[in-house]
């Protein structure tokens, strides 16, 4: 066999490599274009504030749980998923929490966090927020009280939606306040027929007014996004009662997973969905799909990483535009191992001392924050 030959058998031999090598690298270098020139609606970056985080981890405050009737360490397990609102000039986090003795890998209950910088907080000694002897309880516990999300109405109320567990079924819950401390629970979001459907994340849309985010009429109705699957919409005429956009009688998707991205798998809402000059901004969740499916093959599978979508600013059911890659994934140890691994998920946002501030749950474990210099 001559020189020539060998050399040309040799070369068809690593041919397959330096195919894989190509794709990998064009991989790569497309999205480091995405990442370098993001579309000028979106809210990005927000840089990781490594030097603080994690800026909120598990401890041992104790409380009497009113159902259990005795001491429980109701944050001793995980804090993750949380709301933040401004209040008296500090960031108010309100977090999920879980304790170790729940039947249902612990029983959650939602804390608030104080800050005056974002990144340092004095946690309050008891939750606000949790499962009680109320009419609720049958569709609170023991599962708990989950993933707040927040704004505030004109008239001064704090409107929080939450996820309620029972062990079987996730249901969009709603309550107020005037002090972030005394609650008062309205029960499903979804009523009706819907009343039983498995739904999570309710994202009011509404409008920035200085440190306050206010929530916000369009086309004199009130809107909310919500959904762990695709994400859906209902409306309301006061914040309280909702009813659920459908479309041929079954609720209407609004953004759906995309094969071969970061949100293969699902999409679920983030913090509340805010008014801009653009348009509508969401801010929201995204699950990889897992090995040997059409998942985004730059990330883990199983990942959750975050994205953006712009719906019309006259009318929220319309998609005008959505990121073509993450702005959000797990690469730190505190957000790739814990309670479930490879997670960032954004649910808290507030505007505080000319930046933007977003918290979010890391692993289902621990709270970090990132931070935007935009306007």
């Amino acid at each position: 066999m001559t020189y020539l030959k060998k050399l040309g058998f040799w070369y068809l031999g690593l041919l397959p490599f330096l195919v894989i090598l190509s794709c990998k690298e064009k991989v790569k270098n497309e999205v480091d274009a995405k990442e370098l020139h993001p579309k000028s609606w979106e809210m990005r970056p927000f840089v990781k504030m490594d030097e603080d985080n994690p800026v909120l981890n598990p401890g041992n405050l104790t409380f009497t749980c009113p159902i259990l009737q005795k001491p429980v360490k109701w944050e001793e397990k995980d804090v993750f998923n949380p709301a933040a609102v401004i209040k008296d000039g500090l960031i108010n986090l309100l977090y999920r929490a879980e304790d170790s003795i729940g039947s249902n890998n612990g029983t959650s209950r939602i804390g608030l966090a104080l800050s005056d910088d974002g990144v340092t907080f004095k946690k309050l000694p008891e939750p606000i927020f949790y499962p009680d002897n109320d009419s609720l309880k049958i569709l609170e516990w023991d599962g708990g009280v989950e993933d707040p999300r927040i704004v505030e109405a004109e008239d001064g109320r704090y409107i929080l939606t939450y996820t309620s567990y029972d062990g079987e079924v996730a249901r969009l819950m709603l309550a107020t306040s005037l002090d972030l401390k005394n609650w008062k629970k309205y029960g499903r979001v979804l009523r009706g027929e819907w009343k039983d459907t498995w739904s999570k994340a309710g994202a009011i849309v509404a409008e920035r007014k200085g440190d306050k985010v206010i929530a916000k009429k369009i086309n004199d109705k009130f809107w909310m996004y919500f959904g762990d699957t695709d994400l859906f919409l209902a409306y309301s005429d006061d914040l309280i009662n909702w009813s659920p956009l459908l479309e041929e009688g079954n609720l209407k998707s609004v953004l759906k997973p995309r094969p071969g991205y970061f949100d293969s798998r699902l999409v679920e809402s983030g913090p509340y969905a805010l008014l801009r000059e653009e348009g509508i901004l969401l801010l929201y969740n995204g699950m990889n799909l897992g090995e040997n499916e059409n998942r985004d093959t730059t990330l883990a599978p199983g990942a959750y990483s975050a994205g953006q979508a712009l719906f019309a600013k006259d009318n929220p059911g319309i998609l005008i535009d959505r990121s073509e890659t993450y702005f959000l994934t797990p690469e730190k140890p505190y957000e790739t191992e814990g309670q479930v691994n490879l997670v960032c998920f954004i649910e808290g946002m507030v505007p505080y001392n000319g930046k933007w501030f977003l918290y979010y749950g890391t692993a289902d474990s621990k709270i970090a924050v990132a931070v935007y210099e935009g306007n």
